[in-house]
């Protein structure tokens, strides 16, 4: 054979194979996952979100591909995150990290399936319709952080039944968070304990927020949904304790930081159940005709060494409510 003839061949070859190759690709569905939180700090919850896509019959690298969007923490990037997804030709888009990417998710796009894992009420932030008929074309998972604020607020009252006056810390960039404050106040009133509203959207305002907690004599601390200070938790936690103030939060995640008490549904479990959906919809399915997931266990966890450490004794009969006492 020809020298020239040979290079030819190699060529058409090699571009055959690439045009198979992108044509296999493109037979393949693509599937956006878009998160208000960061990349490294929901690593161990993506894994669980892996599971549930592989339980319902895509394995991790089969069968989809998937394309990563992470906000951290800036949730004013999430409109323009989930419009790169919606261009890129998504035929589903998983939203993570509360409500307010699941919103951005849903002002991008009424025609691809969107899957939320939110801790917001669905129905109230305007997601779905209803939790049995959601309707359009999202659906997901409810992990009602938000709708146990006012239990949270009555735990942190019965460990510490002397504290009349409680600061509540949230997000002002999350709606959830911020109007999660606005309804610990109507269970403080009926609890005859004052509530104080602070701000804080990132690391850089922990400083000016636990002055505000000593400035307006709070005795302790509720910290409201929001899926960043999740990624935060640990400076946090620290915060809370350089200053020794108590603090209930809303997931374990804080208390195996080193926080004090936390209430709450498993957002590992949420994550899990949102890629079983995500594969149910990649086979055929539709956002809906699929019910919004709601939680059945939640979980009280508590940390004892916490607890002895800013000199709070716990009462046996929370102690015999908690799910799990750290020793």
């Amino acid at each position: 054979m020809r020298r020239r003839e040979f290079v030819f061949g190699a060529c058409a070859a090699a571009g055959f194979e690439a045009s198979a190759a992108r044509a296999a690709q493109a037979t393949v569905p693509l599937l956006g996952f878009l998160s208000g939180r960061s990349r490294t700090e929901t690593a161990y919850l993506l894994a669980e979100f892996h599971r549930g896509l592989a339980e319902a019959g895509f394995p991790e690298g089969q069968g989809v591909r998937i394309d990563y969007r992470y906000a951290d923490g800036h949730y004013e990037r999430l409109p323009g995150l989930a419009a790169e997804l919606v261009r890129r030709g998504a035929a589903a888009i998983v939203t993570t990290g509360g409500n307010v990417t699941a919103l951005a998710a849903k002002g991008a796009t009424s025609t691809i399936s969107i899957v939320f894992v939110a801790g917001g009420d669905p129905v109230g932030t305007g997601l779905v319709a209803s939790l049995n008929r959601p309707g359009g074309n999202m659906t997901g998972v409810s992990l009602a952080i938000a709708e146990l604020a006012a239990k949270r607020l009555e735990l942190l009252r019965e460990l510490m039944p002397q504290v009349v006056s409680i600061a509540v810390l949230v997000n002002p960039g999350n709606p959830v968070s911020a109007a999660e404050g606005r309804d610990v106040q109507g269970r403080a009133a009926a609890l005859g304990v004052a509530i104080h509203v602070i701000s804080a959207a990132g690391e850089n305002d922990f400083e000016p927020a636990f002055a505000a907690v000593a400035s307006r004599g709070a005795g302790a601390l509720l910290v409201a949904n929001d899926p960043f200070l999740i990624d935060l938790r640990e400076r946090l936690v620290r915060a809370a304790a350089e200053r020794a103030v108590p603090a209930v939060y809303f997931t374990r995640d804080f208390v195996e930081a080193g926080g004090l008490m936390s209430y709450g549904a498993s957002i590992k479990d949420g994550y899990q159940k949102a890629g079983g959906y995500v594969g149910h919809i990649l086979k055929g399915a539709k956002p809906a005709d699929l019910p919004v997931v709601q939680p059945t266990k939640f979980e009280l966890v508590i940390n004892m060494r916490t607890a002895k450490a800013l000199g709070i004794v716990v009462p046996l009969t929370l102690q015999a409510q908690a799910d799990e006492v750290i020793e």
